[in-house]
């Protein structure tokens, strides 16, 4: 007897989950094979490179350089530019890119939470300071998920207002502020981050980008401008991402930190701010709910539902605030007008 056309069918459809769950599995490897190697960079440039670039970058030997590229053309993530030992990524790389950093994330940077999840439940704090996360695997598969999925809105945002003077609290190296003052010349801004590290990247990253005159970088923490809020005064626009949900902590702060915001703001400012809401349902609810229990259980975070972020920022005196959802599942843009 031969099977019926709907079996047939369900087989496939089967079939073709598990070769996507192959591929995604295996490009996620591979491309954090790649960050650990220190490629990641060159990677995502998008531009042609070869053998000898890098291992000028890396430091490592250049046969074993060969052998992971002969990999990556083998799965399509690289191409061979015709010249010899030259190599650009393939077409579809960003798109392979940003569905490996949700497993980057989910997996490779939350892994030493993973690998000790009992020692957590009993004492997390200890635990805590035991196995911590690496920073750069959180900071490589934040990127590759954050430049489609929660960074594009909010920078086409700030920039379509016109902004004049930009605020970015918890910059980071400041690529996004950085992009935003290359797109108006006419634009300042401030990079405001609390890690020594950061603040060096954002001002040698803002001098090969020939805007260090239009970008102040100040190595502060966002709690701080409880006391000090010179550097956000006069913005016309302060955004964040992913940096809300560790000040809210303390919700005390967090209220007086959203104060001194809105009062630093010109007038008609805004805060720009994109963050992770308590389990989202419907299609975001798996994503979210690992998002929400790692913060939860393994971080001391307890991220707020949508309606609660709505009425912190009115509770801060905002005369406006609109929440757009952003393509990462569980994220949220928040436009608060003062």
């Amino acid at each position: 007897m031969s099977p019926s056309p709907s079996r047939m069918a369900h087989s496939e459809a089967q079939e073709s989950l598990v070769e996507k769950a192959a591929d995604l599995a295996a490009t996620a490897a591979l491309l954090q094979i790649g960050a650990e190697l220190g490629v990641d960079q060159v990677l995502d440039a998008d531009d042609a490179f070869d053998i000898d670039e890098l291992v000028r970058l890396t430091g490592l030997p250049a046969p074993g350089l060969r052998e992971y590229m002969t990999a990556l053309a083998a799965a399509g993530l690289v191409v061979e530019t015709g010249t010899a030992g030259q190599y650009r990524p393939a077409d579809d790389y960003p798109d392979r890119r940003y569905e490996a950093g949700y497993v980057s994330w989910s997996v490779g940077a939350n892994y030493p939470l993973i690998e000790h999840a009992g020692s957590f439940l009993l004492d997390p704090v200890a635990a805590g300071r035991l196995h911590p996360r690496d920073g750069r695997r959180v900071a490589v598969s934040s990127r590759w998920v954050g430049q489609r999925g929660f960074y594009q809105g909010a920078f086409e945002y700030v920039h379509a207002s016109g902004a004049r003077r930009v605020a970015d609290l918890g910059a980071g190296a400041a690529g996004l502020l950085i992009k935003l003052l290359l797109q108006d010349p006419d634009r300042t801004g401030v990079a405001l981050d609390i890690s020594g590290a950061a603040c060096a990247a954002a001002r040698e990253a803002s001098a090969r980008s020939g805007v260090a005159d239009r970008l102040e970088v100040t190595e502060r923490s966002v709690e701080s401008l409880v006391d000090d809020a010179s550097p956000i005064e006069g913005a016309d626009a302060i955004q964040a991402f992913f940096v809300m949900h560790d000040v809210v902590r303390d919700d005390a702060v967090f209220q007086k930190v959203l104060s001194v915001c809105r009062e630093g703001l010109a007038p008609g400012g805004f805060m720009a701010i994109v963050d992770a809401v308590s389990y989202a349902p419907g299609t975001e609810r798996k994503f979210s709910a690992l998002f929400t229990y790692l913060h939860s259980q393994f971080m001391g975070i307890a991220l707020p539902a949508e309606h609660e972020w709505l009425e912190k920022f009115r509770a801060a005196g905002f005369s406006s605030v609109t929440c757009l959802p952003q393509p990462m599942p569980g994220s949220r843009l928040f436009i608060a007008t003062k």
